[in-house]
């Protein structure tokens, strides 16, 4: 647990008995640890450079703790300190790449990897580096990176990042296969199935994308995409893609594929009025419901359609059918809506 402070597990568990027995000779606190000596008078002086125990100047051969609240409480200021300029150096580091950034070269807005390691490592970065989401398309045959689960993810994962994933069927017939999708849907993965994906795919927050492929040469390669019309092709791509996939989820008979849910009579309602200009409190009072709900039910439509804005909701409502330019129909309070 003090591993963050610079303490091993040998020397946390010498300080820990040490404040247990308040104060030690070397003999005595060897038996506690069950370590020789030697080993255990090493362990006492590292504990003494950090801080946290003394030789007793009363009694000269034993060892006391310092006081955990102090002494522990500087170490975790030191390292918060260091923490802060290590953040405000990546901060630095980070402005001075976006300075750069602007004046990249086109040939600099694609980079080709080449070897499985190289790819497995960016693959890697990519992740680690995500802040927001990470997108992937992945495919029954594996290149370099034999899926979107790796320990990367997990972390990504316990930072925040959201994962939006698209599995070709063929994955799940994969010896793993099921194991990775239960450990995804355990981390919350939003994972949708697909009977083939065009290729294998991962977007990092819309700004990193990488597509493995194969080289002439039969060893693992990848293209690094950074921001550029490409790799707005590419998002598009994948929203392509989750659109028409399917939710999957675990049951007790296994994989199971669920069918998307289209809007109600009020959802259909709700984008009619929002694409005629109003605003969301005009069309809670409108319907006669609550502003959250109006909130609530946009939502809900942008997440069954894979958007992030109310202009791809509107533009996907028409592409739907579920509203119409012409009027084909009269809905509540005489808003025109497509018939279903």
């Amino acid at each position: 647990m003090l591993q963050a402070i610079g303490l091993d597990e040998a020397h946390e568990s010498a300080y820990r008995a040490l404040v247990s027995a308040g104060a030690a000779d070397v003999p005595d606190l060897a038996r506690r640890l069950t370590l020789g000596e030697h080993d255990t008078e090493r362990a006492l002086r590292r504990l003494e450079r950090h801080g946290l125990a003394a030789q007793s100047s009363a009694r000269p051969g034993r060892w006391v703790a310092a006081p955990p609240g102090v002494a522990l409480g500087a170490l975790l200021t030191q390292q918060r300190h260091e923490l802060e300029k290590a953040e405000l150096a990546a901060a630095l580091l980070a402005e001075e790449y976006r300075a750069g950034a602007t004046e990249t070269a086109v040939h600099d807005l694609v980079e080709v990897v080449i070897g499985a390691v190289a790819v497995s490592q960016r693959f890697l970065q990519l992740q680690l580096g995500a802040s927001e989401e990470v997108c992937a398309l992945v495919t029954g045959s594996p290149v370099a990176v034999t899926g979107v689960e790796n320990d990367a993810e997990e972390r990504a994962a316990d930072r925040g990042v959201r994962y939006r994933v698209v599995l070709e069927r063929a994955v799940l017939d994969q010896p793993h296969g099921v194991t990775e999708l239960s450990a995804a849907l355990g981390r919350e993965e939003q994972v949708r199935v697909v009977d083939k994906v065009p290729t294998k795919l991962v977007i990092a927050d819309r700004t990193l994308a990488l597509v493995p492929l194969t080289s002439h040469t039969g060893e693992p390669a990848a293209l690094v995409v950074h921001a550029s019309g490409l790799l707005e092709l590419l998002s598009g791509l994948f929203e392509s893609v989750w659109r028409e996939a399917l939710p999957v989820g675990l049951g007790t008979s296994g994989v199971a594929e669920q069918q998307p849910e289209g809007p109600d009579d009020t959802d259909l309602e709700v984008l009619s009025l929002l694409l005629a200009g109003l605003t969301d409190a005009s069309v809670a009072k409108q319907l006669d419901v609550g502003l959250r709900t109006v909130q609530r039910r946009v939502k809900r439509l942008m997440e069954l359609t894979g958007v992030s804005t109310r202009l791809q909701l509107g533009w996907h409502a028409y592409e739907r059918g579920w509203v119409s330019r012409e009027r084909r129909g009269r809905g509540h309070r005489g808003v025109p809506v497509r018939h279903r």
